[in-house]
């Protein structure tokens, strides 16, 4: 098994924690489920918040899908001018047999605009 890194992106319509948990789960379970993942697979979790946000830490949703032995940690995006707003960002280091090439990168909705280039 190699590590390998998976990025990925949501924007949130509105800035509430039940939003956000719903979204946030969202993204994660694609990262996983095009990725063939299990939590097991999982080493570690970063995830950085657009600075509007302020109703929850993104990582409470991976709480609640029951990954609960993984280092998570939460961050704040910088706060550059004309960046796209409400947007959870997700940086998961993964065991996984998947060459670098077949990574698949998950940019939900609107957050696809941030990465076309890798964006699935």
């Amino acid at each position: 098994m190699a590590v390998r890194a998976v990025r990925g992106a949501v924007q949130l319509e509105r800035d509430e924690a039940g939003h956000m948990d719903e979204r946030v789960s969202e993204l994660l379970t694609a990262v996983l489920e095009r990725n063939g993942l299990t939590p097991d697979d999982l080493i570690s979790i970063w995830f950085t918040a657009t600075p509007d946000l302020h109703s929850d830490f993104p990582a409470a949703a991976a709480r609640k899908l029951g990954i609960v032995d993984v280092p998570l940690i939460c961050a704040q995006e910088l706060d550059i001018s004309g960046a796209m707003p409400r947007v959870v960002r997700v940086l998961a280091h993964v065991e996984s047999s998947l060459p670098k090439s077949s990574v698949s990168h998950v940019y939900l909705g609107a957050a696809a605009a941030l990465r076309k280039d890798i964006a699935q």
